[in-house]
């Protein structure tokens, strides 16, 4: 059964799961290594909320079965058994098959478990399985089992989690895979030479200037730039700039596109610069992009500090759009603010002699702004952006 924020009786423990929650997330801040996402978020289950083991299976690239990544806990290897699970089979595989999460307080006594003994044994009361959905694609299961019987409150913040992990877990796997079809064409020479060297090689007859001195920076974060020069050397680019500041890399570019409409030239961004804008949201950076002079000319730039700084907030956009630094107005902040500390819907309307159903009208709008599914996500993300008053 759902149950509101405002029904809770310890509201303090909800913000203290959401920002342990948070430190799951950041634990794998800037990573574009799906293993090591998945072992983070398997280890952050088991040190912060006491789960008695946690894994994660990923889907294999033929869709047909699911590979063990990461286990923690009670057990931590991942050749046993349950290693690869074929899609459909046992209650992992129905899970990703079947895109439905799923909850049991009382796990010896489910008769699909295989070793009943076992949970017994082990004292484990609790399992939850929830699929790792990613767009309209199910890349991976992520399970937790407890010792103890699992609460709403926890299954809400655990599918928060499971929302971020799985939009880490894609952009790394989509990362990977475009890596990897670079190494095979012959044409990946990142590490073996100077980026400004590896862009003007990809760029050819532009000409590139470079400012500064060039300095050792992450394979990922080259890759970055050079996924942006393949973009760029797919178009007619005029101009190009390396600048190495005190803070980060900046890369600027001028270059003529095909005419399109309003319609058409959003779709065209997305297909072109969506990987690399959440590969920048990854590491902290930025990427700015503007079309002018009637639609032909893209201004773009793309910067990267020099450590990855974003917050796990981050992982949450995929637009390839500027993001607002605050889309909430000053009454929904101050309506979040009330939930935080456990009031009721009609609690809050007396507190700002406003109508219940008002109070509900700026919550949607919130979950509405903030793409969230339930109030839950919704104080999960103001908390970690700081728009709480």
């Amino acid at each position: 059964m759902a149950v509101e924020i405002g029904e809770l009786s310890d509201s303090s423990k909800l913000l203290f799961d959401l920002q342990k929650a948070n430190s799951i997330a950041q634990s794998f801040s800037g990573c574009l290594e799906p293993e090591i996402i998945s072992r983070k978020t398997a280890k952050g289950l088991v040190e912060l909320f006491h789960s008695a083991f946690a894994r994660i299976w990923l889907v294999e690239p033929d869709g047909a079965n699911l590979k063990l990544v990461a286990s923690s806990g009670l057990y931590d290897r991942i050749d046993g058994s349950f290693a690869r699970v074929p899609m459909g089979a046992y209650k992992v595989g129905k899970i990703a098959h079947n895109r439905v999460s799923f909850l049991s307080n009382n796990l010896a006594e489910e008769t699909w478990v295989k070793d009943r003994a076992w949970a017994i044994a082990n004292q484990i009361r609790g399992f939850a399985g929830f699929p790792l959905i990613a767009g309209d694609r199910v890349i991976g299961v992520l399970a937790t089992f407890s010792h103890g019987a699992l609460t709403p409150e926890f299954l809400e913040v655990l599918q928060v989690l499971c929302t971020t992990v799985a939009n880490a877990l894609d952009a790394a796997i989509q990362y990977q895979q475009k890596f990897n079809q670079l190494d095979n064409s012959g044409s990946n020479v990142w590490g073996k030479s100077p980026l400004s060297d590896q862009i003007a090689a990809i760029l050819k007859p532009v000409r590139l200037t470079l400012i500064g001195t060039e300095e050792p920076i992450e394979l990922s974060q080259s890759q970055v730039f050079l996924q942006v020069s393949d973009v760029l050397s797919r178009v007619e680019c005029r101009q190009c700039r390396l600048t190495y500041q005190k803070e980060g890399i900046v890369l600027e570019a001028t270059a003529v596109i095909p005419s399109l409409d309003l319609q058409e030239q959003e779709s065209w961004l997305r297909s072109q610069l969506g990987l690399v804008s959440l590969m920048v949201s990854y590491l902290g950076g930025q990427l700015e992009s503007q079309i002018g002079l009637e639609q032909k000319v893209l201004q773009l730039l793309v910067s990267l500090p020099y450590t990855a700084n974003k917050t796990a907030s981050s992982l949450q956009d995929q637009s390839g759009l500027p993001v607002l630094p605050n889309p909430l107005s000053e009454r929904e902040r101050e309506i979040l603010g009330f939930l935080v500390q456990g009031l009721r819907d009609r609690d809050i309307a007396n507190h700002l002699i406003i109508s219940e159903s008002t109070v509900k009208f700026h919550l949607n709008n919130v979950l509405t702004k903030l793409k969230a599914r339930t109030r839950y996500q919704a104080l999960y993300e103001a908390t970690i952006q700081g728009w709480i008053v």
